[in-house]
């Protein structure tokens, strides 16, 4: 009898069991079985046997005479090596309470079906549900379709509409299972679309970054070089009014100390002595009023309107900074060089 088909059919709980009761060299129920020592595992005594021979070809059968005094092998189930005395096979001992209870599970499986082993319909409890209604969609009894309210529908074996549902369960599952995997790509698709944006935006700032770093140094270059150029100008028209400051009081101390001689002269009475000294000090006198003919600043000397930037055009052009395609960026270059070009050949036409 084929034990398993009949315990899958009904929905026996008992299919775990004979899941336990399999033999991993035979893959049938064991048949006298025996237990490895010390790892607890079971197989089949021919199976056993079996495997025994194919790793000690050397030792002979249990009739003939012993060539050797015991040999080995490997379990099939966890490959722990097990070592036998000169009995071989035989003198494993067999595991009787498995043998036990594949004679009981055997006798179970041989029972007729019991009324708690299967479905029964509400409206006739002796009766099992073993046909479906395709009207109502719902699993039912042969008496309700004889006599019951199934009578004028259509009805199919309950194993057939199993076997179709089942199978049509199983294509949903698989196409759900599809549907998952490429939601799954897709998921995998936008992370990875995720992940280069950010790469690819942290490279875009980092390229403004340094162009406006670039920006920034040029601006502070040429601001270090006006600023310097202001203070050179500065420097010069300082020193100019320094000097010219300078010959102005030795002017002044020169006509103070004349001045101060002339008054002396004039409080001499003797005039043989006052005419010594009078006329060399009148040509003195003469030729120091001519001080007041020194050098002296122009009119806006000290304006420095002239060091005055228009940056207008240049803050307008810094306003209208935004993004741009690659093709006007180069237009743009491309009309910057012919400008360089036509001033360049303004400049050599103007030198001519």
């Amino acid at each position: 009898m084929d034990y398993k088909s009949g315990l899958i059919q009904d929905g026996n709980p008992l299919e775990n069991l004979e899941k336990q009761l399999i033999c991993p060299i035979c893959l049938e129920m064991f048949t006298k079985p025996v237990v490895i020592l010390p790892c607890q595992h079971n197989l089949c005594r021919k199976c056993a046997n079996d495997i025994f021979q194919a790793a000690n070809p050397y030792w002979t059968n249990r009739g003939g005479s012993m060539s050797m005094s015991g040999g080995r092998f490997r379990c099939p189930s966890c490959r722990h090596e097990v070592i036998m005395d000169r009995h071989g096979v035989y003198g494993l001992q067999r595991n009787l309470l498995v043998e036990n209870i594949i004679d009981i599970y055997k006798q179970e499986c041989s029972r007729p079906l019991q009324k708690g082993g299967h479905p029964m319909c509400k409206e006739h409890e002796d009766e099992k549900i073993n046909i479906y209604c395709l009207t109502c969609e719902t699993p039912t009894c042969s008496m309700c379709k004889v006599f019951g309210a199934h009578k004028a529908c259509e009805v199919a074996p309950l194993q057939s509409v199993f076997q179709g549902q089942k199978t049509e369960l199983s294509n949903c599952i698989s196409m759900l299972v599809a549907g998952n995997d490429r939601m799954q790509t897709i998921i995998t698709q936008l992370e990875d679309s995720s992940r280069v944006t950010k790469e690819n935006s942290h490279q875009a700032k980092e390229q403004l970054s340094r162009k406006f770093d670039m920006l920034y140094a040029i601006l502070d270059e040429k601001k270090s070089e006006l600023l310097q150029r202001i203070t050179q100008e500065q420097e010069e028209k300082l020193s100019f009014i320094e000097a010219l400051t300078q010959q102005y009081r030795e002017q002044l101390d020169k006509s103070t100390k004349l001045v101060e001689t002339a008054i002396q002269s004039l409080d001499e009475p003797g005039g043989a002595i006052f005419l010594l000294s009078a006329k060399q000090l009148i040509k003195s006198i003469v030729e120091a009023s001519k001080g007041c003919q020194l050098g002296k600043t122009e009119q806006g000397f000290e304006n420095m309107d002239y060091f005055t930037l228009d940056l207008e055009h240049i803050a307008d052009t810094l306003r209208a900074i935004d993004f741009g395609t690659d093709e006007e960026e180069e237009e743009y270059n491309e009309e910057e060089d012919q400008e360089e070009e036509e001033s360049t050949e303004g400049k050599e036409e103007g030198h001519q």
